[in-house]
């Protein structure tokens, strides 16, 4: 059976169940044989991972990628795939939620695995694992950098073209930033060895993704339902940050309207305006918007401005007056009552503590 990569799959417009690519979708595109001959492809004997960590990693990255490779060694029936945690800092390296793993040194230009994962966290030092990218890079292997691992990456690297990608929350301050690189929505950019990635719940999809080559679609098949995953998103479909993609259960004229919402953070609509756009009155938009979301319409409105703005305030030098204007407010003034109103800080103590050093890095 002929083994089916997911890189290079036509790509989705949106993950709605109509056009995910589902694990049936890549049965059909690989050749009917009989199962016996599954047996009979041609793969290496063991590919091996490793997986850097810094102090305050991803918890929940760092499980998705042991377990689905646990999960790819109990479907092909043999130890197909062995890793090893590394780190700038070696011995015990814990987690942002407590995890505990044991890593071993980094020596640039030695031991190179046939894979490094990057983990995203709390904390990024790209000087301290860059060495190792460009030693990978220059033997032809790859290197996945996940969510905000990704993101420091595209800020050390200074990248000048290409798509690259990230976690979507780190989008607006890398556009804001200046950052030249086309910043794309979907969950992974490739370009030549090194894959950037939206990471989170993503993380599995890029594992199996790094080892199609070496799968046939039976086995990803039965990796994902070991997984339970109702279907394996194409890596070039875009990330859901619209929060009526995370809840599509919501009524159609509400999520239209939060569509509307986060489309119009620097020019923000008028509560009448969006009503009028959706096709109801601003009473009804009322009505459906308080027992959803746990405010009115405005109130919540104001929140995702402000949720902007702090984001621009936390990661990029912009100063207060742009951020204001970048996020619809007239200006700095009205920007720091509102935002102080909603986060008990102004702006200026909110980004003097981002800049100052605390114990672990924390914020």
């Amino acid at each position: 059976m002929k083994s089916v990569g997911l890189w290079w799959v036509a790509p989705s417009s949106s993950l709605t169940a109509n056009n995910i690519p589902r694990f049936d979708t890549f049965m059909m595109h690989a050749h009917s044989q009989e199962k016996q001959e599954l047996s009979g492809h041609n793969f290496p004997a063991e590919l091996s991972f490793e997986i850097y960590v810094q102090s305050g990693f991803s918890d929940f990255e760092v499980s998705a990628i042991t377990h689905t490779l646990e999960v790819i060694n109990h479907v092909v029936g043999e130890t197909r795939c062995k890793w090893s945690f590394v780190s700038n800092t070696p011995g015990f390296v814990t987690g942002a939620g407590g995890q505990i793993v044991r890593a071993a040194p980094v020596i640039p230009d030695h031991n190179l695995s046939d894979h490094m994962i990057v983990v995203g966290g709390l904390n990024h030092h790209p000087q301290d694992w860059l060495p190792r990218l460009r030693s990978m890079d220059r033997v032809g292997r790859t290197v996945a950098l996940l969510s905000s691992a990704a993101t420091a990456y595209i800020k050390a690297s200074n990248l000048q073209s290409g798509a690259v990608t990230t976690h979507w929350s780190d989008h607006a301050a890398l556009r804001e930033g200046g950052y030249r690189c086309e910043i794309s929505n979907r969950l992974s950019e490739r370009n030549g060895n090194i894959i950037t990635s939206a990471g989170a719940g993503s993380t599995s999809e890029l594992v199996i993704e790094l080892l199609s080559g070496f799968l046939t679609a039976y086995e990803m098949t039965e990796v994902g339902n070991h997984l339970v995953l109702p279907s394996i998103r194409n890596c070039r479909a875009d990330q859901p940050n619209s929060i009526a993609d995370v809840y599509p259960c919501f009524d159609s004229k509400l999520s239209r309207a939060i569509k509307l919402m986060e489309q119009g953070i620097e020019e923000p609509k008028s509560v009448e305006e969006i009503a009028e756009c959706v096709g109801i009155s601003t009473r009804q938009l009322e009505r459906i918007f308080k027992p959803n979301m746990g405010a009115t319409p405005a109130k919540f409105y104001k929140s995702l401005r402000l949720k902007r703005a702090r984001t621009l305030i936390e990661e990029t030098p912009l100063d207060i007056l742009e951020i204001a204007l970048a996020t619809g407010f007239s200006s700095s003034n009205t920007l720091s009552k509102a935002f102080r109103d909603e986060y008990g800080k102004t702006p200026y103590q909110v980004r003097t503590r981002k800049l100052s050093p605390t114990p672990g890095g924390g914020n």
